[in-house]
């Protein structure tokens, strides 16, 4: 195998234990809240803190860290990033408790940011022309299959051996990644870099990025009832507005304003939040919706998701070859157009529905009335389509729109607002979804007074409720449908206006102007 192949290789890995961690925890924390004491957290906290702390430090030191690596060097950055997710990924499986466990996902998730930008800058320091094309595509795919693959993986770790293998399972990912980046990578750099490093931007935007995520994280945390989630927004939201005179009068500021000026790379970010908003919506509600309305196991919740792996492993490569040649617009148009339409089908799935391992047990009906393969198949099938058609293409679209020695900043902010897009979302759909639920409920059950904390208590949304009658079971699990609908629907409305962005935004480049790409714009420096 060719050295620039391992290098790929490389990258692949370090980034899609970022993605994996990202999802693989999902499934995991019912187990975790069991076996975990928590003395200064309520379980439901703690939980909600292990997903959304890793997000927040991810989300609040990305685009410090692409600025860093295009700075410093990719191939240290990359290094560095993959040391220090190896050890909190082994400590995190060692945790004695929910605050260790809490802490050190939050230090995990910073170095993760290292990883993600780093990862697309080296592919394209390392990769021209077609070859780049194909190299993005197979990150693209191998990224998604790694998320998606997440609660599969997660699930069968949970229900076989333990949760605390869904984290120690990393290090020799690790591993590997690092012996293939010392042997495989050339180091590259911004050759215009000065050395004056802009830290006062830095610490701007991690405050930006840092209160909108942790209002978000808080207000869902909390049930919006706690005023510090408010002002943590306000903070993001004013250092947010800052960031633009800030940006425009410093010399050499963290974001050059020029990026912007970019027509695909501005659409492209604005499409990202929303898309990306309904497909961390798609994963966090069915997970919880499978699991505790329908009754999957953890397994089988995961194995849901397969068919979106092996769409995007077998689509993704072709979908960006094909988008570097003839344009990335319709690709972004069709994809979240297909996810919408999914997501659409993900909404009719009624209360009744069948479990995975009853659909299979009724062999003498091959599409039995509400079940996995009429209610959740369709519209799996529909959104694995549509996200395999989009990730490569967006990923082309973004990385061709900026000079390669700003690819690590740009990487780097386009997965921020991957992030913050989510978070935000989540956030305000989670209020919306719990709403649903508990007038949902009440409606079924006029004596319960659903406002009262030690009912929401019994009966967490989405979920089943403990120490209920079959009554209650039944009323709760038609409130969780309804709440679920209402997510499913709001998500397909992201996706639809993510996919008229892209139709009315993006701009196919000229044949000319994708081969002098090729040509221009590579500022690195070979180690």
């Amino acid at each position: 195998m060719q050295r620039r192949s391992w290098a790929l290789v490389a990258v692949v890995l370090g980034s899609g234990i970022v993605f994996l961690d990202s999802t693989v925890v999902n499934v995991a924390l019912k187990a975790i809240g069991k076996d975990l004491p928590a003395t200064f957290v309520t379980v439901l906290e703690g939980q909600s803190y292990i997903v959304n702390g890793y997000l927040l430090t991810l989300s609040a030191l990305l685009i410090l860290s692409g600025a860093l690596a295009d700075t410093y060097g990719r191939r240290l950055m990359f290094m560095i990033g993959l040391s220090g997710f190896g050890a909190t990924s082994i400590a995190c499986g060692l945790a004695p408790n929910m605050e260790v466990l809490i802490a050190v996902r939050l230090i995990q998730g910073a170095f993760g940011a290292v990883l993600v930008p780093t990862s697309l800058a080296i592919i394209n320091a390392t990769f021209e022309g077609d070859d780049r094309g194909r190299a993005f595509g197979v990150w693209a795919a191998a990224s998604g299959v790694t998320t998606i693959a997440g609660p599969v993986v997660g699930g069968f770790l949970v229900d076989t051996i333990s949760w605390r293998v869904a984290f120690l399972i990393n290090a020799p990912l690790v591993a590997a990644a690092l012996y293939l980046a010392w042997t495989a990578i050339d180091e590259s750099k911004d050759s215009e870099a000065t050395g004056h490093f802009d830290w006062l931007g830095a610490a701007a935007i991690a405050l930006a990025v840092g209160g909108l995520s942790f209002g978000g994280i808080r207000g869902q945390a909390t049930g919006w009832s706690d005023p510090l989630a408010f002002v943590s927004l306000g903070l993001g939201a004013v250092m947010t507005i800052a960031l633009v005179p800030l940006m425009t009068r410093r010399p050499r500021p963290l974001v050059p304003p020029s990026l912007f000026r970019s027509r695909n790379f501005t659409v492209t970010n604005i499409s990202t939040m929303l898309i990306y908003g309904a497909l961390y919506c798609y994963g966090s509600f069915q997970a919880i919706f499978l699991q505790g309305a329908l009754g999957y196991s953890a397994l089988a919740s995961g194995l849901v998701g397969i068919p979106i792996a092996i769409f995007l492993a077998v689509i993704s490569t072709q979908a960006g070859t094909l988008a570097a040649r003839i344009g990335p617009r319709v690709f972004m148009t069709v994809g979240p157009t297909l996810m919408a339409a999914g997501l659409l089908w993900l909404a009719r799935i009624p209360a009744s529905s069948q479990t995975w391992d009853a659909t299979l047990a009724r062999p003498s009906s091959l599409l039995p009335p509400g079940s996995v393969l009429i209610d959740v198949l369709p519209g799996t099938l529909l959104f694995a389509s549509g996200i395999s058609l989009l990730v490569a293409p967006l990923t082309t679209a973004l990385m061709t729109s900026v000079p390669s020695r700003n690819s690590g900043l740009a990487s780097a902010i386009n997965n921020a607002l991957s992030r913050i897009g989510p978070l935000l979302a989540t956030a305000v759909i989670f209020i919306g979804v719990s709403a649903s639920f508990y007038g949902s409920l009440g409606a079924r059950l006029p004596a319960l007074q659903t406002d009262s904390p030690a009912v929401r208590d019994q009966f967490p949304a989405l979920n089943p409720p403990s120490q209920a009658t079959p009554m209650e079971v039944d009323a709760a699990r038609g409130a969780s449908t309804d709440a679920f609908h209402l997510a499913m629907l709001i998500a397909a409305a992201l996706c639809a206006a993510g996919a008229a962005v892209n139709g009315v935004g993006i701009r196919n480049p000229s044949t000319r102007a994708r081969t002098e790409e090729s040509r221009v714009g590579e500022a690195t420096t070979p180690g």
